[in-house]
């Protein structure tokens, strides 16, 4: 049965319980708004699906094509140039190619957890540009993110994978996070200042380490991200630090020491004292856009 199937038979069933617990008009009102949802909200999918015999182990994956797209359009700062991005029809199809090219990856082949780490962090980042591409001019990627009534870009934006359609919540949720690399908070963007700069070179397997090293580090270097106080003994991090602090440590010190060697100097000598306190800055939700 398909999710459009789904969630029809749901709507029916509870306009009919609306109808008997509720006033009419309060029925009809819910049966609109599920109606609505239904319809503003449809998947979309992108890649391809590859027949079996011509899939590939992710460690046969190549990410050479959208190496060469992010050095075109995104500079040193992760900012990403979506205007020209979206005008040239040649480099368009070239990301959509790309995307197509993931498909080819099985994921029931061995590989080494660096390959899956480059090939998913690569897809996440892909996906993602191009959701923005296909609703660009756009402000946010909030803007694109309904959590109750249309299209919501990290769950409607499936990838195809093998033989599966993942979508960014996934990548993210089920796939990236249990692999046990916390780092990959520092990799994966979701077109926004204030997510991790997005790399203008493809994740590699045989240079993942050192690129999430200068990720990493990159991140904390910048004020949006990291900010110290010493004379309030504060340290003010990302939120990124607070939503997913569970991967880094079972409680805020020991996260705070996963990722201190990343650290400027300043907070690193702040938090050799071992007397600080921790808050977690606003995040800017802007478009990662160059101006």
């Amino acid at each position: 049965m398909s999710v459009f199937a789904m969630q029809v038979i749901f709507f029916l069933e509870s306009t009919v319980i609306s109808f008997k617990t509720a006033s009419v008009s309060v029925a009809i009102i819910i049966a609109f708004t599920v109606i609505c949802s239904t319809i503003l909200a449809q998947n979309k999918v992108v890649g391809k699906k590859w027949p079996a015999n011509q899939r590939v182990s992710i460690n046969d994956v190549d990410h050479s094509s959208y190496h060469t797209l992010l050095q075109k359009y995104v500079d040193e700062d992760g900012l990403v140039n979506y205007e020209d991005w979206k005008a040239n029809q040649a480099d368009r199809a070239a990301l959509v190619n790309y995307l197509e090219q993931l498909g080819q990856a099985d994921s029931n082949k061995p590989a080494s957890k660096e390959a899956k780490l480059a090939y998913w962090i690569n897809a996440y980042n892909a996906v993602t540009l191009e959701g923005i591409l296909q609703v660009y001019p756009t402000t946010s990627i909030r803007n694109h993110t309904a959590k109750l009534v249309g299209y919501n870009i990290w769950k409607n934006l499936y990838l195809i994978s093998g033989d599966q359609q993942i979508n960014l919540d996934s990548i993210e949720h089920k796939v990236l996070r249990p692999m046990g690399e916390p780092r990959i908070h520092f990799a994966i963007v979701c077109a926004s200042i204030g997510c991790p700069r997005l790399l203008n070179e493809a994740y590699v397997a045989d240079r993942l380490e050192n690129q999430l090293k200068v990720n990493t580090t990159d991140f904390f270097s910048r004020s949006q991200n990291l900010q110290v106080d010493l004379s309030q003994s504060e340290l003010s991090l990302s939120s990124i630090m607070s939503w997913f602090g569970d991967d880094f440590g079972s409680d805020q010190a020991q996260q705070v020491k996963s990722v201190a060697p990343y650290f400027p100097e300043a907070a690193k000598q702040l938090i050799a004292t071992g007397k600080f306190r921790v808050k977690y800055l606003d995040y800017d939700w802007n478009l990662n856009a160059q101006k």
